[in-house]
C-alpha cells in the first residue's frame, strides 16, 4: 500500500530555516490574517455596543455572543470533515467572500439607520455561519502552508497574532465607534477580509497523492465521533473546557451591557476592558511556558479558574473602571492560559489522520458552551441584575472544579501518536473492490484459562483502541470446548476503511497491543483473518 507523499524532501526540510516567517506565503497569510481578525474584533465591539444602544434587554445584548457562536457549535463537525476531504485553499476562500458580503449589508444598512435588533441578530449569524465553515480549515491549513519543523511555531505564530488583534482591535473599534460610527466599522472590518482573499487567490496548494481514496463527509463525520467517544483523554478535555467556558462566557456577554448601566461609560471606556483582556491573553502567551515547566496542567486549571471566577465577582462588587480594567487583565490571562492548554492538549492528542475532527469537536464545546451560556446569563442578568449573574456565573466556575475527580487531564506528551505503520498488509486470495464490506477480523490467541482476568483488563485498552481506529462493532469470543482459545473479533464498514485502519495504527496501540498478546501461549504473533461479507446467489424461479 502506497502513502501519502510527502511534501518535502529530508535535505530540504534541514535546509529550512525554523522560522515559519521566512516562508513568504506563510508571512503574507499572516500579515492578512493579523489585519483580519483586528478588524474582527472591531467589529464584535461594534456590534455588542450597537445591540446595547439600541436596546435596553441584557438578554438581547448577550444574545448577539450566542447568535456569534452558535453557528460554529451546528457547523464544528461537518465543517471539520469539510476540511479534511476538500480542498481547504477553496473553503476559506469561500468562507472569507461570504462573510465580507455579510458585513457589507450589515454596514450599509446600519449607515441608513435601518438595523433593528432583530435584524442585527441575523447579520451576526450570517457571520457566524462563515465563520464555523471557516475555522477547522484555516486552523488545518497550517501543514500545507509550512515544512514539518515549522508546524509548531507557526501554530504559535497563529495564537500570537489573533491574541494581538484581541488585544488592540476592541479599542481600536471603541474608538471607531466614537469616530465614525457603527456602520463604517463594519465596513472597515469587511475591507480587512480582502487581504486573505488575494493571498490565497494566488497560493498553489501542494497536492497530495494518495493510494486511497477520500473519504465520504458524513462517514468522516462518523469517524470523528466515534474516536472522540473512544479517547477518554479527550472526553476529560472537552468535559472540563465546558465547564470553564458555559460559566466564563458570562463576562464577554454582559460587559457591554453592564459598562453602559453600571460603570456610566460609553463605548471607548467598553473598546479599553476589551483591550485590557486581550492584553492580559497577550501577557499570558509570553509567561505560559514558563509557568507549565512548574506546575502541572491540571495544577494549572484549578488555579487560572479561581482566579477568572474572583475576576467576575469582584467586577461585580466594585464597579470602578480603572480597578475593572485591571481585573479584566488578570481575567483575560487566566482565560487565555487554559484555551491555549484546551487546544493544544486536543491536538497533541489527537493524531494526524482525525485532528481536524477533533479539533472541530473541540470546536462544538468552545462555541456551544459559549451559546448557551451567553444565553443563560444574559436572561439571569434580566431576572437577578447584572452582578447577580457575575455572581452565579464565578459560583458555576468553582462547582464546575468538581470535574477534575472524574475528568483528570493528560498531557499529551504522554501519549505517542506517531504512526507505527507496523501491521502488515493483509494477504488476500480475493481481491475485494474498495467499497465491499463489512469486513470482520479475527484475531485468535491462545492463553492460560488462569490468566483470564487480567487477560481481560487488557483487552478492554484494545477495544478502544480498535474502535477508535474505526471498527464499529467489537467483541471477545471463548472456545466452549478449550477455554484456552479466544477470538477477538471486531468489524469495519469497508474494505478501504479497514486500509485506513491500517494507517491509523499509532505507537500508542502498539503498547496496548503488546500487553494483550504477551498472554498468547503459542510461538509468534496470534493469527489475524480478514473475513467479507459475501451475498448468497440468486435462487433460481420454479420451472425456469
Amino acid at each position: 500500500m502506497s502513502k501519502e507523499k510527502a511534501f518535502t524532501d529530508p535535505a530540504q526540510e534541514r535546509s529550512t530555516p525554523w522560522t515559519p516567517l521566512s516562508n513568504p506565503v506563510f508571512r503574507a497569510l499572516w500579515i492578512a490574517a493579523l489585519v483580519s481578525n483586528v478588524g474582527t474584533w472591531m467589529q464584535n465591539t461594534a456590534m455588542a455596543w450597537l445591540m446595547a444602544t439600541i436596546s435596553p434587554s441584557a438578554l438581547m445584548v448577550s444574545l448577539v455572543q450566542t447568535a456569534a457562536s452558535f453557528p460554529m457549535f451546528l457547523l464544528a463537525l461537518p465543517a471539520g470533515a469539510l476540511a479534511d476531504v476538500m480542498d481547504r485553499r477553496r473553503i476559506i476562500i469561500m468562507t472569507q467572500t461570504w462573510m465580507l458580503a455579510a458585513a457589507i449589508v450589515l454596514g450599509v444598512l446600519t449607515i441608513m439607520g435601518m438595523t433593528t435588533p432583530w435584524l442585527l441578530l441575523l447579520l451576526v449569524l450570517a457571520l457566524g455561519l462563515g465563520t464555523g465553515l471557516n475555522a477547522p480549515a484555516w486552523q488545518a491549513i497550517v501543514p500545507d502552508l509550512v515544512t514539518r519543523s515549522q508546524v509548531r511555531p507557526a501554530v504559535a505564530l497563529n495564537s500570537a497574532g489573533f491574541n494581538l488583534a484581541r488585544a488592540f482591535g476592541p479599542a481600536l473599534g471603541g474608538f471607531s465607534l466614537v469616530a465614525l460610527g457603527a456602520g463604517a466599522t463594519f465596513l472597515i472590518n469587511a475591507a480587512s477580509f480582502l487581504g486573505v482573499i488575494f493571498v490565497l487567490f494566488f497560493w498553489k496548494r501542494p497536492v497530495r497523492e494518495s493510494a486511497l481514496p477520500a473519504e465520504r463527509i458524513f462517514a468522516a463525520m462518523r469517524t470523528g465521533i466515534r474516536f472522540v467517544r473512544y479517547a477518554p483523554a479527550l472526553q476529560a478535555v472537552f468535559v472540563r473546557a465546558f465547564c470553564f467556558i458555559a460559566c466564563a462566557s458570562s463576562l464577554i456577554a454582559l460587559l457591554p451591557i453592564f459598562t453602559r448601566n453600571s460603570l456610566k461609560a460609553g463605548s471607548g471606556e467598553y473598546g479599553l476592558l476589551l483591550g485590557a483582556f486581550g492584553l492580559g491573553a497577550v501577557a499570558a502567551m509570553a509567561v505560559l511556558s514558563w509557568i507549565l515547566q512548574r506546575i502541572s496542567f491540571n495544577r494549572l486549571a484549578l488555579c487560572t479558574t479561581l482566579v477568572f471566577a474572583a475576576s467576575l465577582s469582584f467586577i461585580a462588587f466594585v464597579p470602578i473602571f480603572a480597578l475593572d480594567m485591571a481585573v479584566v487583565f488578570f481575567a483575560g490571562a487566566s482565560w487565555l492560559a487554559l484555551l491555549s492548554n484546551f487546544n493544544s492538549s486536543v491536538q497533541s492528542i489527537a493524531p494526524a489522520w482525525v485532528r481536524g475532527r477533533c479539533l472541530a469537536v473541540y470546536m462544538l464545546v468552545f462555541f456551544g458552551g459559549t451559546a448557551i451560556g451567553s444565553f443563560l446569563w444574559g436572561a439571569v442578568a434580566d431576572i437577578t441584575g447584572i452582578p447577580g449573574a457575575l455572581h452565579l456565573s464565578a459560583t458555576g466556575l468553582v462547582l464546575g472544579l468538581l470535574t477534575s475527580r472524574w475528568f483528570k487531564l493528560v498531557s499529551g506528551d504522554r501519549i505517542d501518536i506517531t504512526p507505527s505503520e507496523h501491521w502488515p498488509a493483509p494477504s488476500v486470495a480475493l481481491e475485494p473492490s474498495m467499497d465491499e464490506g463489512p469486513v470482520m477480523v479475527v484475531v485468535e490467541y491462545s492463553i492460560d484459562p488462569a490468566d483470564w482476568r487480567a487477560f481481560g483488563t487488557a483487552m478492554k485498552r484494545l477495544r478502544r483502541a480498535r474502535l477508535r481506529g474505526g471498527a464499529f462493532r467489537w467483541a471477545v469470543f471463548v472456545d466452549i470446548s478449550d477455554p484456552s482459545k479466544y477470538c477477538e473479533t471486531f468489524f469495519v464498514e469497508s474494505w478501504v476503511e479497514h486500509l485506513r485502519q491500517h494507517e491509523r495504527v499509532i505507537v500508542a496501540d502498539v503498547e496496548i497491543e503488546q500487553a494483550v498478546h504477551a498472554f498468547h501461549r503459542l510461538e509468534g504473533r496470534p493469527v489475524v483473518r480478514h473475513m467479507l461479507t459475501r451475498s448468497l446467489p440468486k435462487e433460481s424461479k420454479p420451472g425456469g
